[in-house]
């Protein structure tokens, strides 16, 4: 057995974030994903922040304000939260006195992100078993 430990780990900042990421435990190809550590001061937020990986995390002390995707989400300590690839996020901390502490995993997809559908606009060709303004609301 392997002991981490996040008070001992080796850090360094990210905007007003504590980092320690799992690199520093020589670990290289025997996990299937990185991992790491960090601290978001109380009443700070994370840079935003996008990347490839899928991302997993863990709220260990603390409530996450996690804002992706369009949307602001508490998620409170002991519970978890899953980024997609590419999905552009911030963490914000709203307590005003307890920091953050978040335990995340991350890795590479199995398969790239799917691609963002293009708009197409329909063209209505049909002119023969109605009027003109039948055929330009797509009705046959």
């Amino acid at each position: 057995m392997r002991h981490f430990c996040s008070d001992s780990a080796e850090s360094y900042a990210v905007g007003t974030v504590d980092v320690a990421r799992w690199e520093q435990y020589a670990l290289e190809g025997t996990l299937p994903f990185q991992a790491m550590w960090y601290t978001v001061p109380p009443a700070s937020s994370s840079p935003q922040d996008c990347h490839p990986e899928v991302e997993l995390s863990i709220v260990i002390s603390g409530t996450a304000a996690v804002e992706a995707s369009g949307e602001v989400t508490e998620v409170a300590q002991g519970s978890a939260f899953l980024l997609s690839s590419e999905e552009a996020h911030v963490i914000h901390n709203r307590s005003p006195e307890v920091p953050l502490r978040v335990f995340t995993t991350y890795w590479m997809p199995l398969q790239p992100p799917p691609a963002e559908p293009h708009s197409t606009a329909a063209v209505v060709t049909a002119t023969t078993a109605g009027s003109p303004a039948k055929a330009a609301e797509g009705i046959q």
